[in-house]
């Protein structure tokens, strides 16, 4: 596979605590040169980034982020409020206590709740694979499926694991036709991307591709 359709299927994405303006520029700097998908970064810098890079990407922000035990109400004024300073795409957080209690009804219903606070703007929602159970994954993809989400995704990047190949094959295989899958979390090769990419998901969260690209474009072979 061609690496800029690699790149136009990946998320920049720089989530770290102590990001600074200089770095979330310097990504969106390389989203615009590379044809990424979008970049991922905090809400905070969501308005800032948005008058900087205009019409020319995407602009992806984090919501209930990375724990997603906020309230209903919290993640969805978050949601509104990254959409009115500029947000194109949001990633949420499910509860995960709630998928380990077994409230599949609540966990859909917050999902949609989000999705109409998102104001038509795609909605993702991170279920944090690594921290459930097969069977709790399937269920997760019927509650993202009936939810009017638009995709679903592996992993936030902050807890034990990232993505799988398991679970995106997993994804592909219980998810319904209209949501699309997320991969996130550990992508570090081409070949990873390009697997991933083979077994179902449409896009990747990942900031290691656009530097291999980097490295290839310094070296002429890009």
């Amino acid at each position: 596979m061609d690496i800029k359709e690699i790149l136009s299927k990946c998320d920049h994405t720089l989530l770290l605590q102590q990001s600074t303006w200089a770095e979330i520029q310097a990504i969106c700097d390389d989203g615009m040169k590379f044809g990424t998908a979008s970049v991922c970064i905090p809400a905070s810098f969501v308005k800032q980034a948005k008058e900087y890079v205009g019409d020319k990407l995407a602009i992806c922000t984090v919501i209930g982020f990375p724990n997603g035990y906020s309230t209903t109400a919290v993640k969805c004024f978050e949601a509104s409020d990254a959409v009115d300073n500029g947000a194109d795409e949001i990633d949420m957080v499910i509860n995960i206590g709630w998928a380990k209690d077994g409230k599949w009804d609540a966990i859909t219903a917050e999902i949609a709740a989000i999705k109409r606070s998102c104001k038509g703007k795609l909605l993702k929602v991170i279920i944090e694979t690594c921290l459930l159970t097969d069977e709790e994954k399937i269920q997760l993809c019927k509650c993202v499926s009936d939810s009017g989400a638009d995709y679903i995704k592996t992993s936030t990047g902050f807890s034990k694991a990232g993505a799988t190949f398991a679970d995106v094959e997993l994804f592909a295989k219980h998810v319904a036709p209209h949501v699309k899958i997320k991969a996130a979390g550990g992508i570090s090769s081409l070949e990873d991307a390009e697997k991933f990419i083979a077994l179902g998901a449409d896009r990747l969260g990942t900031s290691r591709i656009v530097k291999i690209a980097k490295g290839l474009a310094n070296d002429g072979t890009y």
